[in-house]
């Protein structure tokens, strides 16, 4: 993370229409200060020595320059002939809602990270750097310094470098207490390697991995069930308070994938993100064919059952908008399926072979969970 600029979303005669000239601490004609406009460059400047650590762990030896600087540099690996760079930017979206409801800044950041880097890897692409953006209206050095650490573990499991990233501290632009979260990967694959889907054929495999939750997508009906069903979220929920599985941080499947593409041909993948799995596979699949799903072959974990129940909400919805326990769906031939199974097993996921592909009849729906 480079060191914070400092942003105003207001002159300063706009924030005079603000103030009650009567009780202003700095009465005209009285000299400013930055921090009497409400950004703190002390704060800003104990951020970036606070978060150096965390950034570190999160090198790769093509780093030749990353925090301080006005930019960072990354030399691109000779172990790619033909290297094709892969970029995808995303948020963490309301959960955060959730975050300031809960006071719970530790897992948002691998949020940011997840929903960036496994959307790069559909395309075969291992994820070189990461770079973050953090606004807020205050900053609190303590909250800031937390939501960052949680993006270098994310970094950390993706195998890629926290190089850069920007903090805005915007007076009257934020409520106090809140903030917003951008973040960017970049990453390589040969060009040889991109995978397209365009040679999925009826016959095929899908197989899904198990999400570790509701991931980051869904979150504004997530919290209108919540604010409706009032539950305690400090309450057991089959074994965990109620509030960890509902902030529970987006899984990272980027080593094993990226493990499994080493070994058999990968023929597609999609990250279930906004628009469930109905709107997320097709994005991988040809105009010629279906994939269809089995919703007996998978269970779905307590937390979807729990949002159904209490939001009364149909099947087709819960599949347009959440993952529902599916966060990645991999697509292989018939004949690798066993194995990618037991590679993808062995590396800690929890793989589910949830349907196959078929071919498309007319203008038939291109995934159709029965």
């Amino acid at each position: 993370m480079t060191a914070p600029k400092r942003r105003e979303s207001d002159t300063l005669a706009a924030h005079s229409k603000e103030l009650n000239l009567n009780t202003d601490p700095n009465p005209k004609g009285a000299a400013l200060t930055y921090r009497d406009a409400g950004v703190d460059i002390d704060a800003g400047d104990a951020l970036v020595e606070r978060i150096k650590p965390f950034a570190k762990r999160t090198m790769r030896p093509e780093v030749l320059a990353g925090i301080g600087g006005f930019g960072a540099l990354f030399e691109l690996s000779r172990k790619y002939r033909e290297p094709v760079l892969v970029s995808g930017t995303d948020g963490v979206g309301t959960k955060l809602k959730l975050a300031f409801q809960l006071n719970r800044h530790d897992t948002v950041g691998q949020d940011l990270v997840a929903m960036s880097v496994n959307d790069i890897l559909v395309q075969g692409a291992e994820p070189l750097f990461f770079l973050d953006y953090f606004a807020c209206g205050r900053l609190d050095v303590d909250t800031a310094a937390s939501v960052i650490q949680g993006i270098a573990r994310g970094c950390e499991l993706a195998g890629c470098a926290l190089i850069g990233g920007e903090t805005a501290e915007m007076p009257s632009m934020y409520p106090d207490g809140e903030y917003d979260l951008a973040g960017f990967a970049v990453g390589a694959v040969e060009k040889s390697k991109i995978i397209t889907g365009s040679d999925i054929k009826p016959g095929d495999a899908v197989l899904g991995l198990a999400s570790s939750g509701a991931h980051s997508n869904g979150y504004s009906l997530i919290r209108r069930i919540i604010e409706r069903a009032r539950p305690d979220m400090t309450a057991d929920f089959h074994g965990r308070p109620f509030g960890d599985v509902v902030m529970a941080p987006t899984r990272i499947y980027v080593k094993p994938l990226l493990a499994l593409m080493e070994e058999l041909p990968v023929k597609g993948m999609a990250h279930i993100t906004g628009g469930g799995l109905v709107e997320n596979v097709p994005r991988v699949l040809p105009d010629t064919v279906t994939a269809v799903l089995d919703r007996q072959r998978w269970t779905m974990p307590p937390l979807f059952q729990w949002l159904q129940q209490e939001g009364g909400v149909a099947d087709t919805e819960m599949h347009r908008v959440f993952n529902c326990g599916i966060g990645m769906v991999v697509i292989v031939a018939a004949g690798q399926e066993k194995r990618a199974i037991e590679l993808l097993t062995a590396a800690g996921e929890t793989v589910y072979s949830v349907g196959r592909i078929e071919a498309r009849q007319g203008d038939s729906p291109q995934t159709i969970v029965l």
